[in-house]
């Protein structure tokens, strides 16, 4: 057989292939089945195979997510075959390649670690953002429905939640356990002081519907309606009941209160119609008494006035919306006929009349007087004393006019 050789081996005569390291010869096999180019051939194929391998590992650490851990394994045991391989080619450069990758494998299992310490650090403020809410829901909250809710979200927000370190971790499932157990005892102490609350309601509720019930009867109508205005304030500021027993008493108070107050309208329906009767017979008299106006015998008018007034009194009260018109009606009518009387008397009065006249006289007299004053002042010339003269006069003319007018009812 004859020999061949290779950049990295040879086959010598006897069939035995050789690859060249560093380290020197190795033998990788023994070749009898065909020529040395077949197998240089063979055993260069079986290094193109372990090349390729390397390619994709390359290839997969640069450009894939590929776990740190398989890649140190996968480049672990591609140096074992490396080391030992039956192949023939540049194995130590090989080797090279892979050795580096050990290098990348080691920034990648850092940047990894990194990556891991980075989500634990997200995860464990995630987490405690979710603890915080949960304990301030448990300290400060009054919605419970609501609050309840929320309680139930943020519980599966955590579930959903990346891993934090295992410490923190159980330290912060330690406090959410514990706001969500506060958060519980919060809301069954609040219902059992409500439900407590609710039964004070009820027995207050329970005594002012008794008080009601007491007084639907009653025919006092003014003060029973007071207390009915009374006891519904005293309902509204009582607070509720639980909601059945709300809806029960609150029948049976109002049908109370409905009892007192139609039985009133029915009575004050029937003295209604009885004022209204009481107004139109007054109505009546009002209109004779204004067949009086104007009063031309005062006699006469007052006599039919007091008759007039004693009907009116006899016939009682009327409805208030009447009273004002009715009243009023009447007082006009009483005015004038007092007005009328006095009139007459004024004029009938002795002593009056001579004052009366008294006052014209001298009023005229002093108007003489100043006329003659006036008419010297223009002949002398005297503006100022003529202005004087002038303003008395129109003074003293004005004074006459209204004495005359109160001497002519005096004559008249």
């Amino acid at each position: 057989m004859s020999t061949a050789e290779h950049p990295w081996g040879r086959v010598d005569a006897d069939g035995t292939v050789y690859v060249r390291t560093a380290e020197g010869e190795r033998v990788i096999g023994s070749w009898q089945a065909g020529s040395p180019d077949e197998a240089i051939a063979f055993y260069q194929r079986k290094y193109e195979a372990l090349e390729t391998e390397v390619v994709l590992l390359e290839q997969r650490i640069s450009a894939t997510d590929l776990a740190p851990a398989q890649a140190a394994a996968t480049v672990a045991r591609l140096l074992a075959t490396i080391g030992d391989a039956s192949a023939l080619g540049d194995l130590d450069g090989l080797r090279a390649r892979v050795e580096r990758l050990t290098e990348d494998v080691g920034h990648r299992r850092e940047e990894a670690k990194a990556a891991r310490e980075q989500a634990r650090v997200q995860a464990r403020d995630l987490k405690e953002r979710i603890v915080a809410e949960a304990e301030q829901i448990a300290a400060e909250a009054t919605h419970w429905k609501s609050s309840g809710e929320r309680m139930r979200e943020l519980l599966d927000e955590w579930k959903a939640a990346p891993h934090a370190d295992r410490a923190a971790e159980a330290a912060l499932w330690k406090r959410l356990s514990a706001a969500r157990n506060a958060f519980t005892k919060r809301r069954k102490a609040f219902f059992a002081s409500l439900e407590s609350e609710r039964e004070e309601v009820r027995a207050r509720k329970e005594k002012l519907v008794a008080e009601a019930e007491a007084l639907s009867g009653s025919t006092d109508w003014g003060p029973t309606t007071s207390e009915y205005r009374e006891m519904m304030n005293r309902w509204k500021a009582a607070g509720r009941a639980d909601r059945d027993a709300e809806a029960e008493l609150w029948k049976r108070f109002r049908a109370a209160q409905d009892k007192f107050f139609t039985a009133r309208a029915e009575v004050f329906s029937a003295k209604d119609a009885e004022l209204r009767g009481h107004a139109e017979a007054k109505q009546q008299l009002l209109d004779q008494a204004q067949t009086l106006l104007p009063v031309t015998d005062f006699r006469a008018a007052r006599s039919a006035l007091r008759s007039i007034a004693e009907r009116w009194e006899q016939i009682g009260a009327v409805p208030r919306d009447s009273r004002e018109h009715l009243e009023s009606g009447l007082r006009r009518v009483e005015e004038a006929v007092r007005k009328a009387e006095d009139a007459q008397w004024r004029r009938s009065n002795p002593e009056a009349l001579a004052r009366a006249q008294d006052t014209v006289a001298q009023l005229r007299s002093t108007i003489a007087q100043l006329e003659d004053q006036l008419g010297q002042a223009r002949e002398r010339g005297d503006e100022r004393a003529v202005g004087n003269a002038e303003d008395a006069l129109t003074a003293r003319r004005a004074w006459l006019a209204e004495a005359e007018h109160t001497l002519a009812e005096f004559t008249s």
